[in-house]
C-alpha cells in the first residue's frame, strides 16, 4: 500500500547502533518540524518500503521509517546464517524503537503499521503509552499462538492441497508436530540448499492463503529477492515459533493501558490470514479505538482500505 502523496526521498538517514552488534537502518522524510510518525513494518522481517513514505502529508508530518533487526538495510542481515537470532526478539525490537525515539529527540509519535507491525505497535504503546500520540493500524494481529496456529494449520481447510505441500516441506518425523518450529529449525540448517528450499515452501503457503483476495500482487511473498526471502522466513519462523515471546493474550488483556490514545483499526472482512475477530476483540478492549471493517478487502488491502487508512492519518495530522 502506497499513498496519494508524490514519492519523496529522506532528508536524513542513518544506522542506529544498538550496542550488541546490530545496526538498525532508519530514515526521516517530510517536514523536520512536523508531527512525528513512525512506520512499523510487518513480517516480521519484511523491511520498510518507499511507498510507506507516501501515506503522510510531507508538509505536516515528520515521517520516520526503520528496518527491524535482521532485515532490509539493517545489519547483520538474517539471510546470513552467522547472524545471531538470539539477539532478535520482540524485546530487542521494543528497545530499538525507544532508542530510536530518544536518538531522534521525539517526545511522542503517531504509530502506523499493520500485520506483525500491529503486534509491535500494541506492545510498544502498552509499555510506553506516554510516548504515543495516536495509532493507525491496517490488518490487526496480536501474534497469539492461537492466531499463528490458525495461519499455519487451521486455514488449511480452505487450501488442503497447498497445505499438504507445506507440511511435506519438513522432515517426516515432524509433520504431526509444530510445523512453524520445524521450519524455524530448517532455516538454521547448515546446508544453504535446505534453507533455500524451506524459504520457498514457506512463501508458497503464505501466498496460497492470500490467493483468493481480489487485490494485490499474486505472489507477494514468493516474488521477493532471494536474500530478502531468506531473512523474512528465518525471522518469521523464529518469532512465531516462540509466540513472539509474549504471554498468550497479553496484548488484548492489557489493552486498557491504551486508554487515552486515539486509534483507528482498519481490517478487511476477507482477510483469511489474520481474521477479523482479533480486531473486533481489540476494539472492544480499547476504549479509544474505532474499528473500520472494509468488506472488499483482505490482508493485502484494497483501494477502500487504503482510503480509510489515509483518512485516519490525515485527520490525526493536526492533533
Amino acid at each position: 500500500m502506497t499513498g496519494p502523496y508524490p514519492p519523496i526521498e529522506p532528508y536524513d538517514h542513518g544506522m542506529l547502533d544498538t550496542g550488541d552488534g546490530n545496526l538498525v537502518y532508519w530514515e526521516a522524510c517530510g517536514n523536520p518540524d512536523g508531527k512525528p510518525a513512525l512506520v512499523v513494518h510487518g513480517g516480521p522481517g519484511s523491511g520498510c518500503t518507499p511507498g510507506a513514505r507516501r501515506r503522510f502529508d510531507p508538509e505536516l508530518y515528520r515521517i520516520i521509517l526503520f528496518d527491524q533487526r535482521g532485515c532490509g538495510r539493517s545489519t547483520p542481515h538474517a539471510s546470513d546464517p552467522s547472524a545471531d537470532m538470539s539477539l532478535n526478539t520482540t524485546e530487542h525490537l521494543l528497545a530499538d524503537m525507544e532508542r530510536l525515539r530518544e536518538y531522534l529527540g521525539v517526545e511522542n509519535w503517531l504509530l502506523h503499521g499493520g500485520s506483525w507491525g500491529s503486534t509491535l505497535i500494541l506492545a510498544y504503546a502498552q509499555r510506553h503509552p506516554e510516548r504515543v500520540s495516536q495509532i493507525v493500524i491496517a490488518a490487526v494481529t496480536t501474534t497469539r499462538r492461537s492466531e499463528t496456529d490458525w495461519l499455519y494449520r487451521g486455514v488449511r481447510r480452505f487450501f488442503p492441497e497447498q497445505w499438504a505441500r507445506f507440511r511435506a516441506g519438513v522432515p517426516a518425523a515432524e509433520r504431526d508436530g509444530d510445523l512453524v518450529a520445524a521450519y524455524a529449525r530448517l532455516m538454521e540448517h547448515p546446508d544453504p540448499s535446505v534453507r533455500e528450499r524451506a524459504a520457498v515452501d514457506w512463501a508458497a503457503w503464505e501466498d496460497a492463503v492470500l490467493s483468493m483476495e481480489p487485490s494485490g500482487a499474486p505472489r507477494p511473498y514468493g516474488d521477493r529477492p532471494p536474500a530478502a526471502l531468506l531473512a523474512f522466513v528465518r525471522i518469521c519462523s523464529h518469532y512465531f515459533a516462540h509466540g513472539a515471546w509474549l504471554e498468550e493474550g497479553a496484548l488484548l488483556r492489557d489493552a486498557g493501558r491504551l486508554a487515552g490514545i486515539p486509534g483507528v483499526l482498519v481490517h478487511g472482512r476477507l482477510d483469511l490470514s489474520t481474521p477479523l475477530d482479533t480486531a473486533w476483540e481489540l476494539a472492544r478492549a480499547w476504549p479509544d479505538a474505532r474499528l473500520v471493517v472494509v468488506d472488499d478487502s483482505g490482508h493485502k488491502g484494497s483501494d477502500a482500505q487504503q482510503r480509510e487508512v489515509l483518512d485516519a492519518i490525515e485527520r490525526f495530522a493536526r492533533h
